[in-house]
């Protein structure tokens, strides 16, 4: 190949890895160690019984991401700036407010697991292994100085290698630890099980928890934000759905297949989840090194991809919210940053459970999803906003069933960590 053909090459890659960027972003995004925690969890107490929510959750996820960025296509505008301009500004703030309440819980649970898991891994490498806390200072300063020295193009890019190890690690995984066919295609049926877990949360919170990291209200409103920057118009409307098909996509199988690796394994010998560390622990001689090791560094990629997202939401947010461009490099975005990451270290310095911290978290964010229906509802069905582009009969519909859905995620959520908080 001659020099002209490999940067003609290039240059198609470039264009080509350039369309899925935003999806990809949403996948490193949603796809952090919350669900890693939540799918895991649920296989390991359930088998895989729950995988019904994981085809529920990423449908929902699916349609909201289309409607969401659908929106952008046609006004232009971002959620934050139309919650702040036809609904009321408060409503814009509340989100603000409650998504970087959920962005700091999770990043804590983030680090938490990660600094968990490594210092499992390390003990099979070094006698007594290496302190969780050197980890997390080690991944939230890595974070942190990507930030610093990175754009938005760059910090997607970083993401794509991020998220590509992450996605084979798991997928490699599933046919190492796969479970029986016959349980895979049992799990499609909806149901709960009735059965109390006894490593903590019971199957309502593991449920609100798993839709809470998959229909995560900050993806939806992030992803506007995306399209805009990308500058896609209504003509781009294909292109914006075949990126979220592909996110979505992955973010199914990848889910499953962290479910069927807990499911294949520890529900298999009977043994719960109550540490993420524990996979680590027990893979080993349940499955061999290779599976321990695969699913530990996609635990890693899955922790490193989300926190990128984590730490600058609160900024990007109050960009999109003020309508300035979202420079980075300004001293308070930066100290907004720091403050945040900072926050990584939390679960190792005063030895809080990352598990819990991440299922209450992700459960949190279940809470928030019917308001974020409800506005685009509202927002999609106006003729002086959407023209002919709005919503017909069949997404009405769809909307209503998703509101539902999620009012009843919710209900399940305040009433599973009831359930657990009274023991």
């Amino acid at each position: 190949m001659t020099d002209t053909q490999t940067d003609s090459f290039r240059k198609k890659f470039a264009r080509g890895l350039a369309l899925f960027l935003p999806g990809i972003f949403l996948l490193g995004f949603n796809l952090g160690t919350g669900s890693v925690t939540a799918m895991a969890k649920a296989g390991a107490d359930y088998g895989m019984t729950l995988l019904w929510t994981i085809i529920a959750s990423c449908l929902c996820t699916f349609f909201m991401i289309n409607l969401y960025g659908r929106y952008t296509l046609v006004t232009g505008e971002t959620a934050l700036q139309a919650f702040k301009k036809h609904i009321h500004p408060a409503v814009g703030l509340y989100f603000i407010a409650a998504l970087t309440f959920g962005v700091c819980g999770s990043v804590m649970g983030v680090m938490g697991i990660v600094a968990d898991i490594c210092y499992e891994w390390s003990k099979t490498m070094t006698e007594g292994g290496i302190a969780p806390i050197y980890f997390a200072t080690f991944f939230s300063s890595l974070v942190f100085f990507i930030f610093w020295k990175g754009k938005t193009q760059f910090f997607e890019r970083a993401l794509a290698v991020i998220v590509a190890v992450m996605s084979a690690c798991f997928l490699i995984n599933f046919f190492i630890l796969m479970p029986p066919p016959i349980d895979i295609i049992k799990g499609l049926i909806p149901n709960v099980p009735d059965v109390k877990s006894s490593t903590g949360p019971g199957p309502l919170l593991v449920i609100a928890s798993m839709v809470g990291t998959t229909v995560f209200s900050g993806l939806f409103i992030i992803r506007t934000t995306l399209v805009k920057e990308a500058g896609w118009t209504l003509k781009d409307e294909r292109t914006q759905r075949n990126d979220a098909f592909v996110s979505v996509s992955l973010m199914f199988l990848i889910s499953a297949s962290i479910m069927a690796a807990a499911a294949g394994t520890l529900h298999v010998e009977g043994l719960g989840l109550s540490r993420a560390s524990q996979m680590i622990e027990l893979l080993e001689p349940l499955a061999g090194a290779l599976a321990m090791s695969l699913f530990a560094l996609g635990i890693v990629a899955a922790g490193v991809s989300s926190q990128f997202p984590n730490v600058l939401m609160l900024p990007w947010l109050i960009c999109d919210y003020r309508e300035t461009p979202r420079d980075m490099t300004l001293p308070k975005y930066r100290l907004m940053v720091f403050a945040i990451s900072l926050l990584g270290l939390v679960v190792p310095l005063f030895g809080a459970r990352p598990v819990l911290v991440m299922i209450v978290s992700q459960a949190f964010n279940a809470v928030i999803l019917p308001i974020t229906v409800a506005c685009i509802f509202y927002l999609a069905n106006r003729k002086d906003l959407m023209g002919a582009h709005r919503n017909g009969l069949v997404s009405n519909l769809i909307l209503i069933a998703i509101l539902l859905f999620s009012l009843f995620t919710s209900f399940i959520s305040v009433k599973g960590v009831w359930q657990m908080l009274a023991g």
